[in-house]
């Protein structure tokens, strides 16, 4: 796990040292602006995702409401212009798993430190003159996992649809997504996505937040369905010549699977914006 580590940080500062300064829809310089734009996921800037997670469950499994877990992502977004209003999204996820309980059939365990299956989203995105905007893409994981119980030990793909519309308040739109197992579909077939809202405050302060849902099509009855609402704020700074987003959000599952499930989750994240290399 240390040389997974290791090779983390090197591509951390390696993709953070190269690049130019690259044209995006919005003064750099002007926080308020960086903060709409990063509210568009068909914006052209590029950024450094760091969302950091904790998370508590509940269920019917022994001593489940008592289990909580901690988790770091890392995701990247690089996005290539196609053309007028029309960008190419390449998006990794890099999950760390600092602390996950685990069910062994008797009771829990924690695990940690360790490498999650890492996800690749491929898209491409377009907005419309009514400013409504389409991404259609690929999504899916590679069988990363340092532990059998953190991943699905196959490669998985499937299609992904976002539609999103600005408005004068702000943004609102919804990701629909679904993976299969490409080895066994019978083992990994789930939709899942996320709905996200902005409102614009004064002085790049938004509330906002981005809740993911899950459906498992082949988990049994009652441990299917994961849904929680959420909400959050936000805030955007120029530290020296780099534009920083920090935001805060609390999810609450209203939908959760029975034997053991997300209840609460609050999510603390960090994006640096950064020069595009082209």
């Amino acid at each position: 796990m240390k040389k997974h580590l290791l090779l983390f940080t090197m591509l951390l500062i390696g993709n953070y040292g190269t690049g130019q300064e690259s044209e995006e829809n919005g003064d750099p310089n002007d926080a308020n602006a960086v903060a709409k734009e990063l509210a568009n996921p068909n914006a052209v800037l590029g950024f450094f995702a760091l969302p950091i997670d904790y998370i508590s469950y509940t269920g019917s499994l022994p001593y489940a409401s008592s289990q909580n877990a901690f988790k770091i992502n890392f995701q990247p977004s690089l996005p290539y212009p196609l053309g007028p209003r029309t960008n190419l999204f390449l998006r990794p996820l890099v999950p760390i798993f600092i602390k996950q309980p685990v069910f062994d059939g008797s009771s829990f365990r924690d695990v940690g430190v360790e490498l999650g299956d890492i996800g690749y989203d491929l898209a491409v995105g377009h907005t419309w003159p009514s400013k409504w905007l389409t991404l259609l893409g690929i999504v899916g994981s590679a069988p990363s996992a340092t532990l059998a119980s953190l991943g699905a030990r196959q490669w998985t793909i499937g299609p992904e649809l976002v539609v999103g519309k600005t408005t004068k308040w702000g943004f609102v739109g919804v990701l629909v997504s679904n993976s299969w197992g490409l080895r066994d579909s019978k083992e990994v077939n789930i939709t899942g996505g996320q709905y996200f809202y902005t409102i614009n405050l004064k002085n790049a302060w938004q509330i906002q937040a981005q809740p993911t849902y899950s459906y498992n099509h082949n988990g049994t009855s009652g441990n299917q369905f994961t849904f929680p609402i959420g909400t959050g704020l936000a805030k955007t700074i120029i530290a020296g010549k780099m534009p920083l987003k920090f935001g805060l959000q609390y999810w609450y599952y209203i939908e959760s699977h029975d034997s053991f499930g997300p209840k609460h989750q609050i999510r603390f994240s960090i994006i640096p914006v950064i020069p595009l290399p082209w």
